[in-house]
């Protein structure tokens, strides 16, 4: 993979110490250890296990990339066979929305609910916004990459205070967005398919 093993590393210490760009809304807890989150990625992502491994070139694991899309399908199929309501964002706005918005097409041509928010919530020095189907953050006129939770936050805010008002308005069903977004609605309970890279360990 193009990231490097030592942006592997570092990333796994930098989550641990709570650092605003790679906690991602999913605080360390107090089993978390540098051990674990590296056997974890090293399980689930396919990391080199060689702890003697410090620099140079990483892995990831095809077989196990493969298998984790298989379950993303399975949760994702299911919830429009079921014809229900789902989200999508990103944090990552160069490349992820010409994924998320063929999806969000197929979802709603299944007969299920692509949820979306009204104007622009204001956050930090832009706002959170949807751009056709996909919610992303926009700052100065461009959209930005942001690992922060709090743009998901102020989305499902929105949305909870919308069906308060009105308890016929949808919650989502999934939220299907990557990074501070995803662990912000997971955080909050939400059911989420997530993508993420080797660097994150979140």
């Amino acid at each position: 993979v193009a990231t490097p093993r030592e942006a592997n590393l570092r990333t796994i210490h930098d989550f641990l110490a709570g650092s605003e760009h790679q906690y991602m809304g999913i605080p360390a807890g107090p089993e978390d250890t540098w051990d674990s989150v590296f056997e974890l990625m090293v399980d689930k992502v396919g990391i080199s296990p060689d702890r003697s491994h410090e620099q140079g070139q990483d892995t990831i694991s095809a077989e196990l990339c493969v298998t984790a899309l298989e379950r993303y399908a399975d949760v994702f199929g299911r919830v429009v066979r079921e014809r229900g309501s789902i989200l999508f964002a990103t944090a990552h706005p160069a490349a992820m929305p010409a994924v998320y918005a063929p999806m969000a097409q197929a979802t709603r041509e299944a007969g299920a609910q692509v949820l979306t928010i009204d104007g622009g919530i204001p956050w930090d020095t832009g706002d959170v916004r949807a751009v056709g189907d996909v919610v992303m953050v926009e700052q100065y006129g461009g959209l930005r990459h942001t690992h922060r939770p709090e743009p998901m936050d102020l989305v499902l805010d929105q949305l909870e205070a919308a069906h308060r008002a009105d308890p016929s308005a949808p919650l989502p069903d999934l939220v299907v967005t990557d990074h501070g977004m995803a662990g912000a609605a997971g955080t909050r309970g939400y059911s989420v398919v997530a993508v993420g890279g080797c660097n994150d360990p979140a």
